[in-house]
């Protein structure tokens, strides 16, 4: 039983000698501004006890500095009871942390997590970083929390979009190939795709100029009409389509796989749409059988739900070519037959909320079990300084591109402060690379999912403030000392002795006992921006102390040996917190 259980029980007992009042007992952290470390809201009692709320704070700390070992003091601020803790507790505290095993109970709960879910007409960009890196993220948080966690991937790699790429390729490639392009295969599909719309919207000027609305000029263009014809001739199995259709998909999954290396990114299982849109139609088969669906005189299928708040909903066009629908519902069919999860989550922006409202309230109404287990992790967008991005006009900031000078940057911002003199060429590029992905990858995920947001090149990279390489930093910081320590040949203890400690030094022992609620959290959650965040306070705190106190000019021997274990704590705690969001620490910078 921890600090909090143990303090729980007790104030469960003191509100049953108090007032014969029975029921759950939770605790928040005491706001800095006030004298304490737990704090139990007292509001709830007033209505049945029919008293103030600060005669009840009054009489249950009274109660509670005589019956607990665990409290010294107390204050009340209106509703709010402070507890402070006993000064002896606080050595008890860190000796138990010392000898927790650091895992979580096994959950017995097997979850699904699909996240990249990249298309193949394109390379992955910033928000696909975002999204990858949520994925992932998620995934590590639920694994430690003891769920059994598989990682898939679902990627994008037939439609309309897929089809506009190869028809430009078809148009202006010329044969080219990643080899004489000199280019990654994701990079050079991409390349078609934005030819693709410049060319679109040259014919839509053309045949507005001839009198044509805006609207008859998309749907009449030349090009448009191609795209759409290439793709019913990929449904039918067409020779030349499919040729062509493999050959600039194996490019791009070089390219893609290239990518995932780099950002330290991998799968369990990776699904691909061309599988399972057929299975999607066999769906829409059974649904039709069933009443789920509904035929249009153009021989389209539907489903309404306008009693669930929505509207119609097409799933399977009158040509019988599939929409995204359609491919989604033949796809989780799949990944439920394969994995038998409890639960399955999708990583997917919030510009498809609806389609999932609709693709989960579809489930429900064919009746199947696994509906109540899905959930969609739904993420705000990235956006530029200079405002939102397009993949098809060229305007994305490419993930590659982007990976590459935030190593430089970080290379550039690393020597200016001359940090690694003493390092190889190749610890040097390791460094640079730990660095850049870090910047990288925490400020993208210390923002809560759902949140909107604009990335910051310059920011995210800075040594100061809640960024990566300010917690990677210390904890470099604190690995010196402790090799200073070893070079001494003093040993970091493993049970301290009960010392006197500063309110510093508590701060950090309470801050290390609540990394498993931080990590409960996040998972119950889906929120790694709680486990950054965590890391960022941690940091920043020991970054306190390290001002305050001294750790190996300490000369009192009792005081110094528990400083090392605690700092060793924090290393040990932040490199665990910065894992669960795919990220490594230095042991030296």
């Amino acid at each position: 039983m921890n600090i909090e259980q143990q303090l729980q029980n007790d104030i469960s007992k003191a509100l049953k000698s108090l007032f014969d009042e029975e029921g759950e007992v939770s605790l928040q952290p005491t706001r800095k501004d006030f004298e304490g470390t737990y704090t139990f809201v007292v509001f709830p009692l007033v209505k049945k006890l029919r008293k103030k709320p600060v005669e009840i704070g009054e009489s249950l700390g009274n109660h509670l500095v005589e019956s607990s070992a665990l409290i010294s003091g107390f204050n009340v601020v209106q509703g709010f009871l402070n507890l402070v803790l006993a000064e002896s507790i606080w050595s008890d505290l860190f000796n138990a942390q010392l000898s927790e095993s650091g895992t979580f109970e096994k959950k017995n709960s097997s979850v699904l997590v699909e996240f990249s879910s990249p298309n193949t007409n394109k390379p992955l960009h910033l928000g696909h970083l975002r999204n990858n890196f949520l994925g992932a993220s998620v995934s590590e948080i639920l694994k430690a929390n003891g769920y059994d966690v598989s990682k898939v991937c679902l990627v994008n790699d037939r439609g309309i979009h897929i089809c506009k790429s190869m028809i430009a390729y078809q148009l202006f490639g010329n044969g080219e190939t990643p080899e004489s392009a000199g280019i990654k295969g994701d990079h050079l599909a991409g390349k078609y795709y934005v030819k693709f719309d410049q060319a679109y919207k040259a014919e839509i000027a053309d045949l507005m100029a001839t009198g044509q609305t805006e609207d008859d000029a998309k749907k009449n263009a030349p090009l448009m009409k191609e795209a759409q014809a290439m793709l019913i001739k990929w449904e039918n199995g067409d020779a030349e389509v499919m040729e062509l259709w493999k050959k600039m998909n194996t490019w791009v999954y070089d390219g893609f796989n290239a990518t995932y290396k780099q950002i330290g990114v991998s799968f369990d299982k990776t699904y691909y749409e061309s599988d399972t849109y057929v299975l999607g139609k066999d769906i829409v088969d059974e649904g039709l059988e069933k009443g789920v669906f509904f035929k249009k005189e153009d021989n389209s299928v539907w489903i309404d739900l306008t009693d669930e708040g929505m509207d119609e909903k097409l799933v399977l066009r009158g040509d019988g070519t599939s929409v995204y629908i359609t491919q989604d519902l033949g796809t989780t069919e799949l990944k439920f037959k394969d994995y038998d999860s409890e639960k399955a989550i999708w990583v997917v922006g919030n510009e498809q909320d609806y389609h999932f409202k609709v693709l989960f309230a579809i489930l429900k109404k064919l009746g199947r079990k696994y509906a109540e287990g899905c959930y969609h992790l739904s993420y705000g967008m990235v956006d530029l300084p200079t405002g939102k991005m397009k993949s098809r006009e060229g305007t994305v900031v490419d993930a590659d591109d982007l990976v590459a000078e935030m190593i430089a940057t970080a290379k550039a911002s690393t020597e200016e402060k001359g940090k690694v003199d003493s390092f190889t060429e190749s610890e040097k590029e390791a460094l640079f690379e730990m660095l850049a992905l870090g910047a990288l990858k925490y400020f993208l995920l210390k923002v809560e999912p759902k949140k909107r947001m604009q990335f910051n090149p310059a920011e995210s990279i800075d040594f100061q403030g809640n960024t990566g390489p300010f917690i990677q930093y210390t904890h470099a910081r604190i690995k010196s000392i402790l090799r200073k320590a070893a070079s001494e040949n003093i040993t970091t203890p493993t049970k301290i002795e009960a010392v006197e400690m500063a309110s510093i030094e508590t701060d950090l022992v309470y801050l290390l006992g609540e990394y498993k609620n931080s990590v409960d959290k996040a998972a119950a959650d889906f929120a790694p921006s709680i486990v950054a965040n965590y890391c960022y306070d941690l940091a920043k705190t020991f970054n306190s102390f390290y001002g305050e106190l001294s750790v190996m000019n300490e000369t009192d021997l009792a005081k110094r040996d528990f400083r090392l274990a605690l700092i060793q704590q924090v290393a040990q705690t932040l490199k665990n917190g910065m894992k669960l969001l795919g990220i490594d620490v230095p042991e030296r910078m």
